[in-house]
């Protein structure tokens, strides 16, 4: 039967971190705030609960979970490198609404789902979930609703929704920002975006001068800006200059778009 925290309590804050720890040593799930939706997450290290998290949400192994984690040193134990932005980008927005999808650590014996290599990552900005994550170690999160439906922003959203499959849910509250975090690619020679989110591209451009940025729907490249057109121009040459070198060599092109990880 599942269990609800209300973190607003101290005692109840307390028993819910021992009780959610708990349960993903245990290989079972939980519901826990982030500072942007809630999220429901599993250890990332055992298949089974991975699985179960899926199950959950109603997704397949197409659609594997991003992993969150407490510190910057776990993150970077999951990669097989930070690449030419990744320290940058994480001393600037992490804790935060960041998600950075690297080559995954050939070493890892996880298994997310068809991720092709890769993982995402993120840190957030929430004191009840890096609370858990520093007890835990890194765990698989996804969004805490059905897929299809909207993520849950309250931890009673999430219950009405996932139910009974989750052993313990922290209460942190509402949301104070519904908007789910961004996604950024730096599996290849050009960041590219994979998702807007709660970071705009102004803000990243701090860190990293050029992003690759997704076409508009329906296949209509979007209004750019000037500095998104400089933009734009700088990743054509750098992509023609690439395909151009692959040929030569008889190799395929390092910018291929990876499949997106889930929300």
């Amino acid at each position: 039967m599942s269990a609800r925290y209300d973190c607003a309590d101290t005692q109840q804050r307390d028993e819910g971190l021992v009780a959610a720890v708990s349960a993903v040593q245990e290989g079972h799930l939980v519901v826990l705030p982030t500072d942007t939706v809630y999220g429901v997450g599993a250890d990332a290290f055992n298949p089974k609960a991975v699985t179960d998290l899926l199950a959950a949400k109603g997704r397949g192994r197409n659609m594997p979970p991003p992993v969150l984690v407490g510190s910057v040193r776990a993150a970077a134990a999951l990669t097989e490198s930070l690449g030419a932005f990744g320290q940058d980008l994480i001393d600037e927005f992490w804790p935060g609404p960041l998600t950075l999808v690297f080559r995954a650590s050939p070493t890892l014996m996880w298994d997310l789902g068809d991720t092709l290599g890769t993982v995402a990552v993120r840190m957030p900005l929430h004191p009840i979930a890096l609370d858990l994550l520093r007890r835990t170690g890194p765990m698989a999160v996804s969004s805490a609703n059905r897929h299809s439906l909207p993520a849950a922003t309250t931890a009673e959203e999430a219950q009405t929704q996932l139910g009974e499959a989750i052993s313990v849910y922290l209460d942190g509250g509402p949301c104070a920002d519904n908007v789910p975090s961004t996604i950024l690619d730096l599996t290849g020679t050009v960041p590219k975006m994979l998702r807007a989110g709660a970071l705009s591209v102004d803000d990243l451009r701090k860190v990293v001068p050029v992003i690759d940025l997704p076409a508009a729907s329906g296949g209509v490249e979007p209004e750019l800006s000037p500095a998104d057109r400089r933009a734009a121009e700088a990743i054509a040459a750098a992509n023609a200059a690439n395909a151009a070198n692959a040929a030569d060599n008889g190799k395929p092109d390092d910018t291929a778009d990876n499949p997106e990880p889930g929300d």
